[in-house]
């Protein structure tokens, strides 16, 4: 157990029955720094705390204006990195991005720690590449240097609320990597903008596969104009 805002719900809704919770909260895994110009983030480091950060804010602005909008402070002020990318939910906000950003987890696990890929933490549907006894331990954000990002999402109902699409965008020289979340039931990089129409879109409550295909063309236009001229 991490922040325990997504764990909770599930366990009052009867989806979960653990036997017994074990805190991560003394492990010591709530630092935040940057190391050779790469953001380090503890797993156990807020959203507020990484939202609130100056380093962060400097560094890599995209993931301070991201956090401005993900939920609310309440959910902020309690929720961890680590359980946000862990939990495998397709509509949280964090797993496009940092997965465009070219972000990496530390893993530690009975046979020893591992490092991989934000993105490839995602197999399906609140489905993860985590083993039986694993965690994640840090996560790491290489230097933006010329690159520049947005991050752009539709939320159908308050502002607060579940994204119906999220798409993230790098604009790197005249390279351009997409990321989509909340569309598919996992983060979802584009091989190209064109390949957008060929997404299989999943339909939720928050909208009909075709909404978000029309969602999709709309948004990802404004996040790679975002991307190369931020208003921010």
């Amino acid at each position: 157990m991490s922040g325990g805002t997504a764990l909770m719900l599930m366990m009052k809704a009867g989806v979960l029955r653990p036997a017994r919770l074990v805190s991560l909260r003394r492990l010591g895994l709530d630092r935040l720094e940057v190391v050779n110009g790469e953001l380090c983030i503890g797993s156990m480091v807020t959203l507020r705390a990484l939202e609130k950060s100056p380093l962060v804010a400097k560094g890599w602005p995209v993931i301070t204006r991201t956090l401005r909008t993900l939920s609310n402070v309440r959910v902020r002020n309690v929720a961890t990195l680590g359980g946000h990318l862990a939990h495998g939910d397709p509509h949280m906000d964090l797993p496009p991005l940092l997965s465009v950003l070219g972000a990496s987890v530390a893993i530690a696990g009975p046979k020893g720690e591992r490092n991989a890929p934000v993105e490839t933490l995602y197999a399906g549907y609140l489905e993860t590449t985590l083993g039986a006894g694993e965690i994640i331990t840090r996560i790491t954000v290489p230097a933006m240097g010329s690159r520049r990002a947005a991050y752009l999402k539709c939320t159908t109902r308050s502002a607060d609320d579940w994204p119906a699409l999220g798409v993230a965008v790098l604009v790197d020289g005249q390279k351009t990597d997409i990321v989509v979340g909340a569309a598919t039931d996992k983060p979802t990089r584009l091989a190209s903008v064109e390949a957008a129409e060929g997404l299989r879109i999943e339909s939720d409550l928050h909208g009909s596969a075709e909404y978000k295909k029309q969602l999709l063309r709309v948004y990802l236009k404004r996040a790679i104009d975002e991307a190369r001229h931020p208003r921010h």
